[in-house]
């Protein structure tokens, strides 16, 4: 049986003549599991027509959140539209990657695959005449090993948010962005961050499939970037006490799948913003807790969310207020097009695929529900006392994954994004990590209380 990648517009003879002018010896069949790792196959280069005529099985009980033993034989079918060289594996063992669709011994896409999850999603966006773009913005933190092996910020980098860097970060964030290019990621900005050794790299807008498979490419290729010249690359949301985290802002706008035309776009609106775009926008405000689960998966994401460094706590919207969790940026005169939204509360160790479903899914439902919009608070909020945010109903993300898994548990839209399948493993993943951490005795603790008490 021949099997076509939902993408269709790649000729597989184009891919191999590719390969072969590129001289490439082996290729990586790519997927990612329920939390966000990557995996491959590797295949020599020979195995590449028949991997796309008839896919490559493989043993999906090995992997986080796919099958249990009795249903384990499953198969990677190629997305040949991502079929790139890998930049740092050129020479006597060229290797390039492709982004694979998985699917079962019966001929089905794959309910565990966060990829179809997302496509899912897109589908029903789709059914209502919408097309989901997201832009991420992904900040990471460039450490370096000392003598023992403990990494931290590299020792002359005293840079702040776009400060011009002189030392070795500079550089390497320059090949960084070379690397993204070879990989077929168009980077518009790269510059410093806020805290020490800080830095982020925005690329193109796009669909939201295009965007998560650039978004995982983007990780692992800065990771072997930084590896090259003795550093880590780590988009830990918290790893440093006291200076900003990493957030993962991401941009999101609905296209007219008829026109192209941005269907969050009204120039009579104060904010700019179409009845669209405010459905949307109440659509995710309702979800925020329950998402939080998603969007920032980790026990450490919640050492970010925090106030005093520009990460959300607050459950609001504002336009020019970087305190509010979904901000309505400014555009150029003239660019109607570019109108857009900001969610500020995904950190970049959250599964790009699983969390704009999820994203796009609370969306849709306040356009689905036409659930109102609640005022805009552009006074900051971190300045408000108790009684003034009890006043304004605001509510809070939550403050821990704990809080967050409770909330994820009773909002069956958030479940339904994520599918049976991957809730029932992501629940299950997520739920022993926090057990895990709740109880584990911390050096802090030991500080604190072991000769006190």
């Amino acid at each position: 049986m021949v099997l076509a990648s939902p993408r269709t517009d790649v000729n597989p003879n184009e891919v191999l003549k590719k390969a072969e002018a590129e001289k490439v010896k082996f290729v990586n069949l790519q997927f990612t599991d329920v939390v966000g790792v990557v995996k491959s196959v590797t295949i020599p280069i020979q195995q590449l027509p028949s991997a796309i005529d008839h896919g490559k099985w493989f043993d999906g009980s090995s992997i986080e959140g796919f099958a249990r033993i009795a249903e384990s034989d499953m198969y990677l079918v190629p997305d040949l539209s991502t079929f790139q060289v890998i930049p740092w594996e050129r020479g006597q063992n060229t290797t390039a990657r492709v982004i694979c669709w998985v699917y079962t011994p019966g001929g089905e896409p794959f309910a565990g695959d966060p990829r179809v999850v997302l496509m899912k999603a897109m589908s029903e966006a789709s059914a209502l005449g919408y097309v989901f773009n997201t832009g991420p913005e992904l900040e990471f933190f460039l450490f370096k090993p000392d003598e023992n092996g403990r990494i931290a910020p590299l020792p002359h980098d005293r840079g702040g948010y776009f400060d011009l860097s002189t030392d070795l970060a500079a550089d390497v964030r320059k090949e960084m962005v070379n690397v993204l290019a070879d990989l077929g990621i168009k980077v518009e900005t790269a510059h410093h961050e806020v805290a020490m050794g800080q830095h982020e790299i925005d690329f193109q807008y796009d669909d939201a499939l295009t965007t998560a498979d650039n978004a995982v490419t983007f990780k692992y290729a800065l990771k072997a970037v930084a590896q090259q010249h003795g550093l880590h690359t780590t988009f830990m949301p918290k790893p440093l006490l006291g200076t900003a985290g990493n957030g993962m802002h991401c941009h999101q706008s609905l296209a007219l799948v008829d026109s192209g035309r941005n269907a969050f776009a009204d120039a009579a609106d104060d904010y700019g913003l179409s009845t669209v775009a405010k459905h949307f926008i109440a659509g995710q405000l309702h979800h925020a807790r329950a998402m939080c689960a998603v969007l920032a998966p980790l026990v450490n994401s919640y050492k970010r969310l925090v106030a005093g460094y520009e990460a959300p706590v607050y459950v609001s919207w504002a336009s020019i207020n970087r305190s509010a969790l979904i901000r309505v940026p400014k555009i150029s005169p003239g660019k109607l097009d570019a109108t857009r939204i900001e969610l500020r509360c995904p950190d970049p160790s959250c599964n790009p695929y699983l969390a704009f479903a999820v994203m796009l899914k609370c969306g849709l439902d306040g356009v689905k529900k036409r659930l109102p919009l609640p005022p805009a608070v552009e006074e900051n909020l971190y300045s408000f006392d108790e009684a003034e945010i009890r006043r304004r109903r605001v509510r809070m993300l939550p403050g821990s994954l704990g809080e967050a898994l409770d909330e994820l548990k009773t909002d069956e839209v958030v479940q339904e994004a994520l599918g049976e399948h991957v809730y029932e493993r992501f629940l299950e993943a997520k739920a022993q990590e926090w057990d895990g951490y709740r109880t584990y005795v911390t050096t802090w603790e030991l500080d604190r209380y072991l000769e006190i008490f």
